[in-house]
């Protein structure tokens, strides 16, 4: 069958593949970029991250003109329950992540979102009632060795992992959830962080504390931290309208796999056995996961459903 004989629904999914490939290479790439904020704390990239967000996305909006669903989204209270769980997750999700940057943790970051998926697969079958094959439960059951093999033979445990997977799992969950188109979402996501945004940049900069306009490297770099932000995001977010949880989860594995590479040839982060053992454990895991997926692809197909 040729694009062009395609249905509008049969060419959804492949939006949902692309605009996923996009938003986990950018994602992948991104320690590269928070490295660069030398002596620059990462709340303080935080606060700018919303803030430039918000105004990369009005501009967007309104050349886009969609602003009449974003007017019934916040004329919605109701609505916006979901869509300001999804805003404190992502916001946090955004700063612990430049926190790793800054203080050379991007293998366990890495590690975090290697694990992302198998709490997609967990949450799917919790929470939407999506069904778990065998072999999904045993990646399910590595990536959860994987853990205790760390807490128990390095003594800690990878907190940094655990907390960008699990936020960022429910992030794509929740989003899932909301009835809002991509652009949308995001803009009213980054408008409900933008009140304590800017009291933050006001209590910095009556501080003294505040290096924006320091120096203008560091005022460029604050600024494009928005626009960067924005990009991935509006393609996650055109993916997770799209796909299956599980889907996003599989094409995740981009993301991570960058970070890894980045960490250990870029940043010289060292890599003990034990957390090599770990890592082995949680691909492990997600080679048997994406068998297992791609062995109910085939049967969907084969059996026309």
């Amino acid at each position: 069958m040729t694009v062009s004989h395609l249905t509008a629904p049969d060419r959804e999914p492949a939006k949902g593949v692309a605009f996923g490939l996009a938003a986990y290479g950018m994602w992948g790439c991104f320690p590269l970029f928070f490295a660069l904020f030398e002596g620059v704390p990462a709340h303080e990239v935080l606060i700018h991250r919303i803030l430039w967000s918000c105004a990369f996305l009005v501009g967007l909006v309104t050349l886009l003109g969609r602003w009449t669903p974003v007017r019934e989204a916040l004329c919605r209270p109701r609505r916006l329950g979901r869509v300001l769980g999804c805003a404190v997750l992502i916001a946090f999700n955004w700063g612990l992540y430049i926190y790793s940057v800054e203080t050379r943790h991007v293998l366990q970051a890495s590690l975090g979102y290697f694990m992302t998926p198998l709490v997609n697969v967990a949450l799917g079958l919790l929470v939407l009632r999506e069904t778990m094959h065998r072999l999904q439960a045993v990646a399910v059951g590595l990536a959860t060795l994987a853990i205790l093999i760390q807490l128990v033979l390095l003594g800690e445990l990878p907190w940094i992992s655990l907390a960008l997977a699990f936020s960022f799992g429910t992030y794509g969950l929740l989003r899932k959830q909301v009835p809002l188109d991509g652009l949308s979402g995001l803009f009213v996501e980054t408008l409900l962080l933008l009140p304590l945004a800017l009291l933050a940049l006001g209590a910095l900069t009556r501080m003294g504390l505040s290096h924006f306009a320091a120096d203008t490297g560091t005022t460029l770099l604050l600024v494009a931290s928005g626009v960067i932000t924005a990009l991935p995001l509006l393609a996650f977010a055109g993916a997770a309208r799209r796909l299956r949880l599980a889907t996003l989860g599989f094409l995740m594995y981009l993301n991570p796999s960058i970070q890894f590479a980045i960490a250990l040839l870029v940043f010289g982060e060292p890599l003990s056995g034990v957390e090599l053992a770990t890592f082995a454990l949680i691909w492990t895991g997600l080679a048997l996961y994406s068998w297992s997926a791609w062995q109910s692809r085939r049967r969907r197909v084969a059996t026309g459903t």
